[in-house]
C-alpha cells in the first residue's frame, strides 16, 4: 500500500436547494461555484461527494462528520454569498477550503474581490465624466457592502472627488420582506434624487435592485440613460442582457472561484502544499452596456459644431 489516500473530496453546499430569496442575497446562484469545482476536479483523479444543507446550517456538523467517516482527503464548503462562517473542527489530516466565505480560524478561503470590483466600476464611471455617483447598497450588515463601499471611496479618492455620505444609502434588506424592500428602494431613490445636486448615475447593490430601479425611475418620468445612468452588480445575464437599455454591471466571478477553490484543495491534498496565509481573491471585470452614457463632464464632445466649418 503506497498510502491510505481515499481519492475522495467532500463538497458541502446549499446550491442544489437554492431558494429565490437566497438567490436575491447571493446575486448569481452559487451553483456556478459548484460547477467550477466539478470542472477543475474532472482531470484530477479525485472523486467528488456532494451534500446539500437544504438551507439548514445545523446540518453542517453532521455532514462534516459523515464525510470524515468516509475518509475524504479534503472538504470544500461553499456559501451562497460572501460571509463569515463558523464550522466544526476538521479532525486529522483532512484539508478544508472555504469558497465565498471565511472564518475566524483563518481557514484557506477563496473570495470575490468585492472592493476591487466596485472600485473598477466607479473608476470607469468617473472616466466617462460622472462626478455625482450615488451608491444604493445591499444591507449594511453584509460583508460585500463594507468592501464595495470601500472600493467606491477608493476610486473617488484617487480622482480627487470628495466623498458625499448623502449619495450612499442602504436600499436592501436581508429579511424576506419584498414589500419592505420595494419601499426602502423607493425611499433611497427619493433621498438621492431630491439632493440639491442630484447624481448623474446610480450604482445598485445588485442587478435585481437595478431591475426594480428601472421601473421606479420610469414611473417618475425619467428616461434611461438620457436623464440618469444606472449600473448594477453580479452580471446576472438573465437580467442584464434583457433589460432595456442593457445593464452595465460588474461580473461576480463565481465559476472562477470554484476553479480556484478546487485548485487550492488539490494542491494541498496531492502536492502537500501549505495553505495560503491570506484569502485568495478572485476579481471580475466591469461589463459596460447601454445603461451608462457619458456624464456632463464628457458631453461637450457630443455637441454639434455651430457657426464654423469643419477643418
Amino acid at each position: 500500500m503506497r498510502s491510505n489516500r481515499s481519492g475522495l473530496v467532500g463538497l458541502i453546499t446549499g446550491a442544489i436547494t437554492l431558494t429565490p430569496r437566497r438567490m436575491a442575497l447571493g446575486g448569481l446562484p452559487d451553483i456556478e461555484i459548484v460547477q467550477g469545482i466539478l470542472r477543475e476536479l474532472e482531470e484530477s483523479g479525485l472523486t467528488l461527494l456532494i451534500s446539500d444543507t437544504g438551507g439548514k446550517s445545523e446540518r453542517i456538523p453532521n455532514l462534516v462528520r459523515t464525510f470524515q467517516e468516509h475518509r475524504v482527503e479534503g472538504i470544500i464548503f461553499v456559501a451562497d454569498h460572501h460571509m463569515k462562517v463558523t464550522l466544526p473542527g476538521i479532525a486529522g489530516d483532512t484539508k478544508l477550503v472555504l469558497a465565498n466565505c471565511f472564518d475566524d480560524a483563518g481557514s484557506p478561503a477563496v473570495l470575490p474581490n468585492d472592493r476591487s470590483g466596485q472600485k473598477a466600476l466607479t473608476e470607469g464611471l468617473i472616466a466617462r465624466g460622472h462626478r455625482r455617483i450615488a451608491y444604493l447598497t445591499l444591507g449594511p450588515e453584509m460583508e460585500a457592502t463594507r468592501l464595495r463601499v470601500a472600493g467606491y471611496r477608493d476610486a473617488l479618492a484617487i480622482a480627487g472627488i470628495p466623498f458625499d455620505p448623502a449619495l450612499v444609502t442602504a436600499a436592501n434588506l436581508s429579511a424576506d420582506d419584498h414589500l419592505a424592500e420595494e419601499q426602502l428602494l423607493w425611499d433611497a431613490l427619493d433621498r438621492v434624487l431630491a439632493l440639491e445636486e442630484p447624481p448623474t448615475v446610480l450604482c445598485l447593490g445588485n442587478d435585481r435592485m437595478a431591475l426594480r430601479a428601472y421601473g421606479m425611475l420610469r414611473s417618475r418620468g425619467l428616461t434611461l440613460p438620457d436623464d440618469i445612468s444606472v449600473a448594477g452588480y453580479d452580471d446576472h445575464t438573465l437580467i442584464t442582457e434583457t433589460l432595456y437599455p442593457k445593464l452595465t454591471t460588474v461580473k461576480l466571478p463565481y465559476a472562477a472561484m470554484g476553479v480556484r477553490a478546487a485548485q487550492l484543495l488539490t494542491s494541498m491534498v496531492r502536492d502537500g502544499n501549505a495553505a495560503p496565509e491570506a484569502p485568495v481573491l478572485v476579481g471580475g471585470p466591469a461589463v459596460w452596456r447601454d445603461s451608462v452614457r457619458p456624464g456632463p463632464a464628457n458631453r461637450i464632445s457630443e455637441l454639434p459644431m455651430r457657426g464654423r466649418n469643419p477643418a
